[in-house]
C-alpha cells in the first residue's frame, strides 16, 4: 500500500461525493446526497480503494481482477440503497435471487452518482453522452429490474440528448407529481 494513495484516494472519493451532493441539490433530493457513500471511509472499503488506487477508474475493479472479487464492493452494495445491486432478493417462486423494483428516489440518486463518476473519471475530456455510454456498454450482462433499468436509461438519455440543466429540471418536476416509474 502506497502512503501517497492515500490522500489520493481520499481527495478522490471526496471530490466524487460532493459532486453527487451537488447532483441530488440539483435534482431535489439534497438530504439523501448528504449521506451519500459514507461508507466510503469506513476501513472495509477505504483501506481497499487505497491498496488499488489507480486514479483513472474505480480501485474495485483492480481489486476484481486481483483477487477475483471485490472486498470493498461486496460491502459498499450492501450499505448503499442506491446501487442496482442493493435490490436483489431471494424469489420463492424460481428459487433464485431476482432483481427488485427500486424506489424512485433511489435510481434518481443512482443518476446523479453515475454522472458525478463520468465527470471525476473522465475530466475534462466528460461529454453529456458519456454516462449513458458507460450505461450501454453493460447493459447486456447486468442484473437489475428491467422497469429500473429503463428508467435510468431514459434519465441518461436525456441528459445525452437535452443536457444536465434540463434533466434536473424535469426530475424536480417528476419529483413534485408523486408518480411511478
Amino acid at each position: 500500500m502506497k502512503p501517497e494513495n492515500i490522500l489520493r484516494h481520499f481527495s478522490t472519493i471526496t471530490r466524487h461525493r460532493h459532486a453527487v451532493i451537488r447532483n441530488c441539490i440539483r435534482a431535489g433530493i439534497p438530504v439523501q446526497g448528504l449521506g451519500h457513500d459514507l461508507s466510503k471511509y469506513m476501513p472495509e472499503e477505504f483501506l481497499q480503494g487505497v491498496r488499488y488506487y489507480q486514479g483513472t477508474r474505480s480501485p474495485n475493479e483492480q481489486e476484481r481482477i486481483e483477487k477475483g472479487y471485490s472486498s470493498a464492493w461486496m460491502h459498499h452494495k450492501g450499505r448503499n440503497k442506491h446501487h442496482f445491486e442493493y435490490w436483489t432478493d431471494y424469489n420463492p417462486a424460481t428459487r433464485r435471487m431476482s432483481p427488485v423494483k427500486m424506489p424512485r428516489r433511489y435510481v434518481i440518486e443512482m443518476f446523479c452518482d453515475r454522472l458525478a463518476a463520468s465527470r471525476i473519471y473522465n475530466g475534462d475530456s466528460y461529454e453529456d453522452s458519456m454516462p449513458l455510454q458507460y450505461f450501454l456498454k453493460g447493459k447486456e450482462t447486468r442484473c437489475i429490474h428491467p422497469e429500473t433499468s429503463a428508467f435510468l436509461e431514459r434519465l441518461l438519455r436525456m441528459v445525452a440528448v437535452k443536457g444536465e440543466d434540463w434533466t434536473f429540471a424535469w426530475i424536480r418536476h417528476y419529483l413534485a407529481r408523486n408518480d411511478d416509474y
